[in-house]
C-alpha cells in the first residue's frame, strides 16, 4: 500500500520525504490556507520535492470555472493529480480531464455508489472519507470493503485512497481490506515506527553492548 502524507507544509514534507517512504502528497483548501502561502507557489514547491502524486484541489464548484482552474494546477508540474468534488460538475471535471491524460483524485466520497461513478468517469483516485463517516455514526471502514469489492469485480483501475484517518488502527484496517493509498496526517508517519517494546529492546540491547566494551568502528 502507498503512503501519501495530507499536508501543505512544505518543511514537514521535506523530513519526511528523506526517509524515502512517501508516494505521494494531499492537499485541500483548508491546508493551504494553514499554510499561509500562495497555492500555486506552495503545488510547486511540493511538485518539485516528491516525485509522487501531488493532489492540488479546485475550489470553483461550477464545471467551467473547474475546467480553467484544473489546467492551471496542472500546468505546475507533470505529477500533479487535479482534486474534484464528487459533485455532478466534479465527475464531468473528471471526465474530461481523464480524457486529456490528467491524473485526477475524486475526493469527498462517502458512498460505494459515488466511488462507482467516479470510476466510471475515469478518476486516477478516489478518496473515501472514513473518519468523518465513523463521526456520524457510519461505518468508514465498511465503505472501503465496499469500494474495493466492486473495483475487484469489474476491473477498475481507480485506485482507493483511504483518507480522513483518525489514527494508525485506521491505517492498518484499510490496508487489510486492499486499500491502495492511505493519506494520512505527518503525526501518523511518526507514530507507525513508535513502540515502547521497541524502545525498550534498543536501551536494553546499547546497555549490554557498552558492557564489552568494544566499538564497530
Amino acid at each position: 500500500m502507498e503512503l501519501f502524507i495530507d499536508t501543505a507544509e512544505i518543511e514537514e514534507i521535506k523530513s519526511l520525504n528523506i526517509t524515502g517512504l512517501i508516494d505521494g502528497v494531499t492537499t485541500n483548501p483548508s491546508l493551504i490556507a494553514q499554510s499561509g502561502r500562495n497555492i500555486i507557489e506552495t503545488i510547486a514547491e511540493i511538485c518539485s520535492e516528491v516525485s509522487g502524486p501531488v493532489s492540488a484541489e479546485v475550489t470553483a464548484t461550477d464545471f467551467d470555472t473547474m475546467i480553467k482552474e484544473g489546467k492551471k494546477l496542472s500546468a505546475i508540474a507533470k505529477n500533479v493529480a487535479i482534486k474534484v468534488p464528487l459533485t455532478f460538475d466534479g465527475l464531468r471535471a473528471c471526465k474530461a480531464f481523464s480524457d486529456d491524460g490528467i491524473m485526477v483524485n475524486v475526493t469527498l466520497c462517502f458512498s460505494a455508489a459515488q466511488a462507482l461513478l467516479a470510476a466510471k468517469a475515469g478518476a486516477t483516485f478516489i478518496s473515501p472519507f472514513i473518519g468523518r463517516l465513523d463521526d456520524i455514526g457510519a461505518d468508514g471502514i465498511n465503505l472501503i470493503s465496499e469500494i474495493t469489492e466492486i473495483y475487484e469485480i469489474y476491473g477498475f483501475d481507480t485506485k482507493v485512497l483511504a483518507a480522513s484517518i483518525r489514527s494508525v488502527q485506521d491505517i492498518v484496517d484499510v490496508a487489510k481490506l486492499g486499500a491502495d493509498v492511505a493519506t494520512i496526517p505527518p503525526k501518523f508517519l511518526k507514530a507507525m515506527y513508535n513502540h515502547p517494546l521497541t524502545d525498550k529492546g534498543l536501551s536494553d540491547f546499547l546497555a549490554d553492548w557498552k558492557k564489552t566494551g568494544q566499538s564497530i568502528l
